[in-house]
């Protein structure tokens, strides 16, 4: 088998069903002219080429815009395509980014026949969620997005919830986590509401809210989240932190050494290696013209690689290094000597580590006695 990397597909490219004014890729607005979706010889080659070179164990990111769009069809093709090609004992796990508001039973069939993990945006209560995940026509979307997730539920579909934290909930962190532990919510992801286009790279450290708002609201989040030593919900920036504090390489990126090897897909087949870097600047080719190997040895590809690992002064002294690794390179502008200066949430990241030091300790301890006790047990 091969290395491992990643594969995200921008299934539809910008085309989506919903007018989220804080979108930072999709600008249809909610009216596609027609929807965008790989060709079927470009779909084969590039599946075809990433399970012959990919580990044993793998995963494949569909996102959009809307993914759902391209029709349980297209899906239907890719599981077929992806049984034909894969390579036992390879196992290939499918992750799918949608809002939700058209799932219905055969999704969620589908999804759960399938195995799918499904992501689904939602950003609080109703009048938070409406104030900003709209139709075309500014009418909201909440109410359609829970009935898509009462449909997972029912269908006993692992999904979890992406919550973009903006003005609209910065400051109603406990507010959002009640609502969610009462819902029956128990995987939660957060992403701060950026004020870029993944198109224009070059717009760095551009956000709806302050350092300062977001460390509160880590802070305040994090609290209700603890419960004494005992949470009962996976809120992912929170678990990742604790694998550091274990001594566990965290799966977020940002929280990583280094950018780890990925490719996003365009509908037409474009290739870039991130999907915070899609303009010509980063693309790497097309995926006609070229192999994903090849992509991942561009020099543009290399370029990029060495954005995250190169860190400013302020990072290679700080005492949370450890756990932040410096941050995101998206977030990170650049300085007067070209390098990239520290990630614009850094004073947030140091706010919210500092106040919750003393706890992640404590719920980490017993987590490293567990897995040293276990690594000895395989000596």
């Amino acid at each position: 088998m091969g290395h491992a990397y990643g594969l995200m597909w921008k299934t539809v490219s910008e085309d989506c069903n919903l007018a989220c004014d804080y979108c930072y890729y999709s600008r249809v607005m909610g009216k596609p002219e027609s929807v965008r979706r790989p060709t079927p010889a470009i779909l084969e080659k590039v599946l075809r080429e990433y399970l012959s070179t990919c580990g044993p164990v793998t995963s494949i990111a569909w996102q959009g815009g809307e993914p759902l769009l391209a029709g349980l069809s297209f899906f239907q093709t890719v599981v077929d395509l992806e049984a034909r090609l894969a390579r036992p004992p390879q196992v290939l796990n499918n992750a799918v980014q949608t809002n939700g508001v058209l799932i219905n039973r055969a999704w969620a069939e589908f999804f759960r026949e399938y195995r799918f993990l499904v992501g689904v945006s939602l950003d609080g209560p109703p009048a938070i969620h409406d104030s900003h995940r709209v139709t075309s026509g500014g009418h909201g979307s909440f109410a359609r997005v829970m009935r898509g997730i009462r449909w997972l539920q029912e269908c006993r579909v692992d999904y979890n919830i992406l919550t973009v934290v903006g003005p609209h909930n910065v400051n109603h962190g406990s507010e959002l986590l009640r609502f969610y532990r009462d819902a029956g919510f128990g995987w939660i992801q957060f992403i701060p509401q950026m004020g870029f286009q993944a198109q224009h790279p070059e717009q760095t450290g551009q956000y709806a809210i302050t350092p300062d708002e977001y460390g509160r609201f880590l802070c305040e989040t994090f609290d209700e989240w603890y419960r004494g030593g005992h949470p009962n919900m996976s809120i992912r920036f929170f678990d990742n932190v604790l694998q550091t504090y274990i001594g566990l390489t965290p799966d977020i990126c940002t929280m990583q050494s280094q950018c780890p090897p990925h490719l996003i897909v365009e509908s037409n087949g474009d290739l870039f290696p991130c999907d915070f870097y899609l303009d010509n600047t980063w693309r790497l080719g097309n995926s006609a013209d070229m192999t994903l190997t090849e992509a991942l040895a561009t020099p543009t590809y290399t370029r990029f690689a060495a954005l995250k690992p190169t860190l400013p002064a302020k990072c290679q002294t700080c005492p949370w290094r450890t756990h932040c690794r410096g941050g995101c390179p998206r977030n990170r502008s650049e300085a007067a000597d070209t390098t990239l200066g520290p990630d614009y949430f850094c004073t947030a990241y140091e706010t919210f580590f500092a106040y919750a030091h003393e706890r992640m300790q404590s719920l980490a301890r017993p987590l490293r006695t567990a897995r040293t006790h276990s690594a000895l047990m395989r000596l």
